[in-house]
């Protein structure tokens, strides 16, 4: 073959792989890919983690890290990329409702005050104790210097890891996602806030029921592959067709890794059309370990967000 031809064969061969990836990402999404992250940010379905946990890549998929509903497992350093979770608080009381006050500071050193919305929020915090019980999902309050207070409930004593997931809005990595994490210990006071004693992770199951609503999750997943999860919302054995829309969609699922608490969140790709969401909703999930992952489901009815708790394996 002659030189043209073989540069020739070259791009045909670029091109056709572009085309197939492309359309992968359609039949997955059902929706055209967005050019960058920064462009989806804070739509409806989306992912909240835009940066794969090096060696999780999705199987078989890649460059695919935005796609529609996928997420990576995170929150386990408090630094990358040059942003850096910081706060003075190394301990917090027992039993009585705190305030952990934080900055999220930039490649130069200082405060982010310039944060993208992201599911109707600028920054989501979430907090879990080791045995990952005690779960909290907070929105909190930044001050014009760029310090965010973060208002949690009364923590049962010993040790909890708080995550901060943001995207900046300026800087070097605009528009890029991230999920920084610490670790509080709360002490237990004697004669007033007794130890608590770690709680055995939960059986493995595939439904729950909280204040009278079910869910039941179904699919199997594979760590480092991307793959389909389905919920169903129902109640007293009857489909919930009245899911009211929470950050931008009909639901939003936590999952954390048991032993190293990695975290991991996303949304339904289920389009939004008013209170009127259910019974099912379709997530695009990606687990980068295997083993069991506590998950927390919320969703919001008549005004009221529910939060279904339930252990899935990843294989």
């Amino acid at each position: 073959m002659t030189p043209a031809g073989h540069r020739l064969l070259q791009l045909c061969s670029l091109t056709l792989a572009a085309g197939a990836v492309a359309l992968l990402a359609l039949a997955a999404c059902g929706s055209t890919p967005a050019p960058d992250h920064a462009a989806h940010a804070g739509m409806p379905g989306m992912d909240h983690t835009g940066t794969a946990t090096p060696g999780a890549a999705p199987s078989g998929m890649p460059g695919m890290a935005g796609m529609a509903g996928m997420t990576t497992d995170e929150g386990l350093t408090a630094e990358r990329d040059g942003y850096r979770l910081d706060s003075p608080a190394t301990e917090l009381p027992a039993g009585v409702p705190v305030s952990y006050p934080f900055t999220i500071t930039g490649p130069d050193g200082r405060p982010v005050t310039d944060f993208a919305e992201v599911q109707t929020e600028k920054l989501h915090f979430y907090a879990i104790r080791t045995d990952l019980t005690g779960y909290q999902h907070l929105h909190p309050t930044m001050a014009a210097d760029g310090t965010w207070t973060a208002d949690p409930t009364a923590l049962a004593p010993g040790d909890w890891r708080l995550y901060a997931s943001f995207t900046p809005n300026t800087g070097p990595r605009q528009g890029k996602e991230f999920v920084l994490g610490r670790t509080v210990t709360v002490p237990g006071a004697a004669g007033a806030v007794p130890l608590t004693a770690a709680v055995p992770l939960p059986a493995v199951g595939d439904s729950a029921t909280v204040d009278g609503w079910t869910a039941t999750v179904q699919g199997e997943l594979t760590a480092g592959k991307a793959g389909p999860l389905t919920v169903t919302i129902s109640r007293d054995g009857r489909p919930v067709t009245d899911l009211q829309p929470y950050l931008a969609s009909y639901a939003h699922l936590s999952a954390f890794h048991e032993g190293d608490q990695a975290l991991a969140h996303l949304h339904p790709i289920t389009p939004v059309a008013g209170d009127h969401g259910g019974p099912t909703l379709t997530f695009y999930a990606l687990l980068g370990r295997p083993g069991n992952w506590r998950v927390f489901l919320q969703f919001r009815t008549a005004g009221q967000v529910h939060t279904a708790e339930l252990t899935l394996h990843v294989a």
